[in-house]
């Protein structure tokens, strides 16, 4: 017989009675009924319940042990009596009655239970996460990782993608965040960079004559963590193709995403490719965000003209200087009490707005404080052109620029929450196309890039030339699955001669190009096949499938939200003799006033 176990703790069933069995694992509770004591054992693939009568030799010892430790027990299969069934457990029918019990490892009292759901600070969670990744539900999430991540491996590799491993240690990359760098020992003064992402290199495989490209690739970007955004590093399915259209791109990805989201979705509703293309500029003036949620039916109108030259001041003057009003539709919000709106005005001020503006429709004409100073025509007109009618109610965002545009897309989502509109149980997609290829610093006046700089512009050299930069759109793409950005990609700029002319504009001098993208540069010089890709990020798709709110629940070691491993002590000190040897001399910022210095 092995030594520790003859079946998993998931693996007996009525058939096995009878027969003698060994199982390893978990204490996972305790119970102990007079005269007879239960021990729940877990162990990765399941819980079998051990029994021991009382007078067993082997009592005392699982009395004495705690819960978390480990133990070998050997004995009986036996039929549990039809009152003591658990249907709710597929061992539920047997239970082993216990014969010998080694324990193999004793555990201390522990800093948080592994049995039940209470709710623990995530410092403690993150400090002891070896013990916190042996709950059911956080255990469950990084299985599901592992088998989201096999399956898109095998959906690449079937669609005639072939893995290639890209450096770690490498180059600076403009990528939009910081690098993590690292201090090169025999090269004093010189550091490497952890990848942001593997973008320069997975456009030199297709250079070199690889046709389609992928990794499950560790992307490093020091920068701040949010819900679905970790620290320091990340994991997403990056993939090139040669030779392809944006159109390929979308052709190759989405029954790969929709492949997966059906996989491992648990039934829920999952968009059907094609999946809908939303060009930027309709995205942000319809949903008031470039990752809109397609699960809130809700969509944005402009009425400035209906309050240009009003009775109601406010809007008017807004309207003539050159700035929006937007509508926010409420569908049946008209019946609701006047708490309703008051609670949406606070939330508004608390967001940092004046407040919410909305007009009621009801039978006879608008109610509200905003009706009371509009000409009945121009809300008729308010009315017709947001599609609503008598108990309904409209909400109103106003001013100019990219604060206002936000804020009517978080309206959007308050309001379609508030009123139980989003729709459960789907994910729903959407490509979001034609990025601009520029924008105007605002601080500077100047034109900057808005996106990806190594994207190929919608018309080439010629658009380049003769047409106004802030007009040039650009074969940029992003995919959205309920409001959540899943990846950037884009067609490349596989030309030199574009690429430096695009550079240009934003003003970068040749000689700057060439100083900092050589390598590229010159690759291209030497015969480029037109080519383009994405890399959806593995840690939100997880995140999506999960229903997890937060990004840190599907990975298997996270950092916390400063970035620090707090079960490792990481980032620590290094000892000078360390530092000397790397060429190396710290020059720390003093401590602010009543800091701490570490």
């Amino acid at each position: 017989m092995h030594p520790y176990r003859t079946h998993s703790c998931a693996a007996l069933r009525a058939a096995d009675a009878g027969q003698t069995a060994r199982l390893s694992g978990w204490v996972h509770s305790k119970r102990d009924h007079g005269g007879l004591l239960f021990i729940d054992l877990r162990d990765h693939f399941g819980m079998t319940q051990i029994v021991i009568p009382a007078g067993s030799p082997v009592l005392e010892t699982a009395e004495r042990v705690r819960v978390e430790s480990v133990l070998t027990v050997t004995g009986e299969v036996v039929l549990r009596d039809g009152a003591t069934k658990n249907p709710n457990l597929p061992t539920g029918e047997i239970e082993l009655r216990a014969r010998e019990i080694e324990v193999q490892s004793c555990a201390d009292v522990l800093p948080l239970q592994v049995a039940g759901n209470e709710h623990y600070p995530e410092d403690l969670r993150l400090t002891y996460r070896y013990i916190d990744l042996r709950r059911e539900k956080v255990h469950r999430n990084i299985m599901l990782r592992a088998q989201v991540i096999a399956s898109l491996r095998k959906r690449m590799t079937d669609l005639g993608f072939v893995e290639f491993q890209t450096p770690i240690l490498t180059a600076s990359s403009p990528e939009g965040a910081r690098d993590f760098l690292v201090p090169a020992r025999m090269h004093p003064g010189r550091f490497y960079a952890l990848p942001q992402a593997p973008q320069q290199f997975k456009q030199l495989a297709m250079v070199a004559g690889f046709d389609r490209y992928f990794q499950i690739a560790p992307c490093f970007r020091d920068e701040a963590a949010r819900a679905d955004r970790s620290p320091g590093e990340f994991y997403q399915l990056d993939f090139e193709m040669a030779f392809a259209t944006q159109e390929d791109v979308f052709a190759t990805l989405e029954p790969v995403m929709e492949g997966v989201f059906r996989e491992f979705g648990g039934g829920r509703i999952v968009s059907e490719g094609p999946f809908e293309r939303i060009p930027y500029a309709t995205a942000m003036e319809v949903y008031g965000s470039d990752k809109p949620d397609l699960r809130n039916p809700l969509r944005l109108s402009d009425v400035t003209e209906a309050f240009a030259g009003s009775g109601f001041g406010l809007f008017a003057r807004i309207a003539a200087d050159g700035g929006q009003i937007r509508a926010i539709p409420a569908p049946g919000a008209g019946d609701r009490p006047r708490a309703f709106f008051d609670k949406l005005n606070n939330w508004a001020r608390e967001s940092g707005a004046g407040g919410l503006g909305y007009i009621i429709f009801a039978e006879e004409g608008g109610k509200g404080p905003i009706a009371k100073n509009l000409e009945a025509e121009r809300i008729e007109a308010i009315r017709a052109r947001t599609g609503l009618k008598a108990g309904d109610a409209v909400f109103f965002v106003a001013g100019k620029g990219d604060e206002m545009v936000k804020f009517s897309g978080a309206v959007r989502t308050r309001v379609a929450t508030e009123l139980d509109l989003i729709e459960q149980n789907a994910f729903r997609f959407c490509w979001i196309t034609d990025f601009p290829m520029y924008e105007r610093n605002e601080e500077t006046g100047e034109i900057d890039f808005s996106h990806n700089p190594f994207s190929m512009p919608q018309g080439g050299m010629d658009a380049l030339q003769n047409q106004d930069p802030l007009t040039i759109k650009a074969y940029q793409y992003d995919i959205v699955c309920n409001g959540i950005e899943l990846s950037s990609g884009a067609i490349r700029n596989h030309q030199p001669d574009v690429m430096i002319r695009a550079f240009e504009i934003a003003g970068y001098p040749a000689s700057e190009v060439e100083a900092r993208f050589g390598g590229m540069l010159n690759a291209f010089r030497y015969g480029a096949p037109p080519h383009g890709g994405s890399a959806p990020g593995v840690d939100r798709i997880v995140m999506l499938l999960a229903d997890e709110p937060n990004i840190r629940e599907v990975i298997l070691f996270p950092l916390n939200q400063q970035g620090e491993d707090l079960m490792m002590g990481a980032p620590a000190p290094v000892e000078l003799q360390r530092l000397k040897e790397l060429s190396l001399a710290l020059d720390l910022p003093r401590p602010k006033p009543g800091q701490t210095k570490n």
